[in-house]
């Protein structure tokens, strides 16, 4: 009996381990060895500081939908990384070249989505787009200085970029300001033009799918208004295979209260492996940005369902004993 149930719980053991780590690789070699019929021929950008603080942005794209057709694009600009939240509103779009270019926005995981386009009208070949929009809550203050990091261009496009452009435009001189290009976390630098004082002009070309510029500004202490940064609240940021192993847990449950459940060592362990995954994910979290940036990651989710499982396993073992406990007293 106890080799009935040991076995399945084994298997969803080794089920959970797959599903966390080698199904997301997969997933991801798989999309990136599709080649995008579709490009962005020119991404040009605008980010004016205001003195409130504000970064207003002016992004210029021209799309090139090749010989398919799509009811527009799509633009993710991020309102929240981590726990950190940033205010992004006053969105608005046009078209110079006659495509729809009506602006709907929703919020999606940590990104306002943008859409740009008609539902009931596709459209094909070179098409322009205009987007802005407004981003408050974006420069961190410090002692000495006030600094923003911003996705200028995001890695979220799908398709290769031809030529970027990224303008910043300043109320005060520009002398601290860099510009990464790439993957994200990349440190390639892009190429620079200061154009006067006030403003400077970053190019890049041959961006790949997934490949974006990120710019650094770095603005004297009260040059601007600068308010305080907002942040959230813990939040559930495990994507399907964390979920998927906790749906497995609950399988684990019911099968372990079906039969005979192993060994009490077995379920300790289990819920010490949990428990270290937990803490684990968290520590990364909290030591990196802080006790408020702790979210429920895959590894937390994978936690959670050894826990459950060695809690079962645990809580099994016990009603045997208690069971055969009772069956000795009924025979005395």
């Amino acid at each position: 009996m106890r080799a009935r149930v040991r076995g399945p719980a084994f298997a969803a053991g080794v089920l959970l381990v797959i599903v966390v780590f080698a199904l997301p690789a997969v997933a991801a070699d798989a999309a990136g060895g599709a080649v995008p019929r579709e490009s962005i021929p020119t991404y040009d950008v605008v980010l004016t500081l205001g003195r409130d603080g504000v970064v207003y942005v002016r992004e210029t794209i021209t799309y090139d939908f090749d010989r398919g057709g799509e009811q527009g694009i799509v633009r993710r600009v991020p309102f929240r990384r981590a726990n950190r939240l940033f205010d992004v509103r006053g969105v608005s779009a046009g078209s110079s070249t006659g495509a729809p270019a009506r602006a709907r926005t929703m919020r999606l995981l940590n990104d306002l989505q943008i859409t740009v386009g008609d539902r009931r009208r596709e459209v094909r070949g070179r098409q322009a787009y205009v987007i802005e929009y407004a981003v408050g809550w974006a420069f961190t203050p410090y002692t000495d200085h006030d600094e923003l990091v911003w996705d200028a261009i995001g890695t979220s496009w799908g398709v290769p970029i031809g030529d970027a452009v990224v303008r910043v435009e300043s109320p005060v001189p520009l002398r601290h300001v860099t510009c990464r290009a790439g993957s994200r976390g990349a440190t390639t630098r892009c190429l620079g033009h200061r154009d006067g004082r006030y403003a400077v002009d970053f190019a890049q070309s041959a961006l790949a799918p997934h490949e974006g510029m990120t710019v650094r500004v770095r603005l004297p202490k009260h040059a601007i208004s600068v308010a305080p940064p907002h942040y959230a609240r813990p939040h559930w940021a495990g994507t399907w295979p964390g979920t998927a192993a906790l749906a497995l847990a609950l399988v684990a449950v019911v099968l372990a209260a079906r039969g005979t459940v192993p060994r009490r060592r077995m379920g300790a362990l289990l819920a010490a492996v949990g428990a270290l995954l937990i803490v684990s994910d968290a520590a990364d979290d909290v030591l990196d940005r802080g006790p408020w940036a702790f979210s429920l990651g895959d590894r937390t989710l994978a936690g959670l369902a050894f826990v459950i499982i060695g809690a079962a396993v645990l809580h099994g073992r016990k009603s045997e004993t208690a069971r055969y406990a009772a069956d000795g007293a009924r025979w005395d």
